[in-house]
């Protein structure tokens, strides 16, 4: 398992009418979290593509529990449970406020795909080489 966190303060633009965060934003979370994610291995989503590879998003599920509001200070936490052995990776995301109250959860699903050809292909291996000593020791 390999896990990053990250915090972000919720600011008026992301709240709805009912003062709470539009269901929309929390696919920007994961995606923000994601994103941290990568650089705690110090890579970015530019390194990859300067690799040739691209990640779309081609699943996401969200499951809303409590709501989060303006001002609230969220993390969220972003989590591979299982290394990928081709072309998908699966991120769960978790998100809590500052009493460590778990707001949502969500189940992203992306492919790793060659930018030229479109075609799925797998992770890059400096990428997999870092990760697997995270999954070794989970054993």
């Amino acid at each position: 398992m390999f896990a990053a966190e990250n915090q972000i303060r919720i600011h008026y633009a992301l709240t709805d009418q009912m003062g709470v965060v539009y269901h929309g934003h929390y696919a920007q979370f994961y995606e923000i979290g994601r994103a941290e994610w990568l650089r705690k291995l110090n890579y970015s989503y530019k390194d990859i593509e300067a690799m040739g590879i691209i990640m779309p998003v081609v699943d996401i599920h969200s499951r809303f529990l409590r709501p989060a509001r303006y001002e609230d200070l969220v993390t969220v936490k972003t989590i591979l449970k299982e290394l990928p052995t081709h072309h998908k990776i699966i991120f769960h995301h978790e998100i809590y406020d500052e009493a460590g109250s778990l707001l949502n959860t969500g189940d992203v699903t992306l492919y790793f795909m060659d930018a030229k050809t479109m075609k799925r292909c797998d992770m890059p291996a400096v990428l997999k080489e870092k990760l697997e000593e995270f999954f070794k020791k989970d054993n």
